[in-house]
């Protein structure tokens, strides 16, 4: 009798253990379909800097997060607003079936494309698309638990240009100096370094503004300030303006000059919805589907001792 016992035990284990397998030294149970575990969490990032091959696919690159609903798909094309939007999921962007191991997804705007899926750990999966040679990677998160500040600062650059323009509403402290005369300040999506300048009066129609000069910008990480950036300007005209970056909220940022000690506050006019959405706190957004994607953004990382 034991001995039948022992045997059936070994049976038993034996069909657990082959109902899993180990990724990266990760348990994974693969008795989960892939549609009940790519809908198991509310979001999914979308690390784009291990980003493979040199396809593209549009929805995804303009993307921040994805998510796969009851067959509905979401998405978080901007920063502003990020966590609010959508209570945290964005907008609804298409809708998506499974069959086995492929993700297949009709987007409302850049159509059909068909994924597969291979999961790598608990919350992390690739999701190949062969037709174009390009692999992401997606980071699973609940809502609840997502760190929304820690994806606005790592996509900085993206919200400077999720506004047509910058108006300077306020200047504090500091030495008079060139800068005070930079009334509106704009960043581009042209190749995600451009930036203009403009004199023009304060309260001018963002439709009638004169961009002054044109020049390339760079922002660089801050040792032991995860909530701190550094803005440098360069003029085509060769001049040089850096500044200590940080944001107030998701339509302000303050600009600390180093130089002349002076301490900017910029508000954003013209916002870009980027896809469609409801206009954002009654004022009109321009809306986008086209002009953007994400790149792999390359910082510099810089030692700055900041008084507060």
């Amino acid at each position: 009798m034991k001995r039948i016992k022992l045997l059936l035990l070994l049976i038993i284990a034996g069909t657990t253990i082959t109902s899993c397998v180990i990724v990266n030294d990760e348990f994974i149970d693969d008795t989960v379909s892939l549609n009940e575990f790519i809908s198991s969490y509310d979001l999914w990032y979308i690390d784009y800097h291990k980003t493979e091959g040199r396809g593209d696919v549009p929805f995804i690159s303009k993307a921040f997060t994805v998510s796969f609903l009851n067959g509905r798909m979401y998405a978080n094309n901007n920063i502003a607003d990020i966590g609010k939007t959508g209570n945290g999921l964005g907008i609804s962007v298409g809708r998506y079936n499974v069959f086995n191991n492929i993700l297949e997804t009709s987007h409302s705007l850049d159509g059909n494309y068909d994924f597969e899926v291979i999961q790598l750990s608990e919350n992390e999966i690739k999701i190949n698309y062969l037709s174009q040679n390009v692999s992401y990677y997606l980071v699973g998160y609940q809502v609840n638990n997502f760190d929304y500040n820690k994806l606005f600062y790592e996509n900085i650059e993206y919200f400077l240009q999720e506004y047509i323009a910058w108006e300077r509403t306020d200047t504090e402290g500091g030495t008079p100096n060139v800068f005070d005369k930079e009334h509106f300040l704009q960043f581009t999506p042209e190749n995600d370094v451009t930036f203009y300048s403009s004199h023009d009066m304060f309260g001018t129609n963002i439709d009638n503004i004169s961009w002054d000069f044109i020049g390339s910008y760079e922002v660089a990480d801050v040792i032991g300030y995860n909530d701190l950036k550094v803005l440098t300007l360069n003029y085509d005209g060769g001049d040089t303006e850096k500044f200590d970056l940080s944001v107030i909220n998701d339509e302000t940022v303050s600009l600390y000059h180093w130089r002349s000690k002076t301490r900017y506050t910029f508000s954003g006019r013209g916002f870009v919805q980027y896809l469609k959405g409801e206009k954002k706190r009654g004022t009109k957004a321009v809306v986008r589907n086209s002009g953007r994607k994400r790149t792999k953004i390359k910082r510099q990382t810089v030692q700055r001792m900041v008084l507060k």
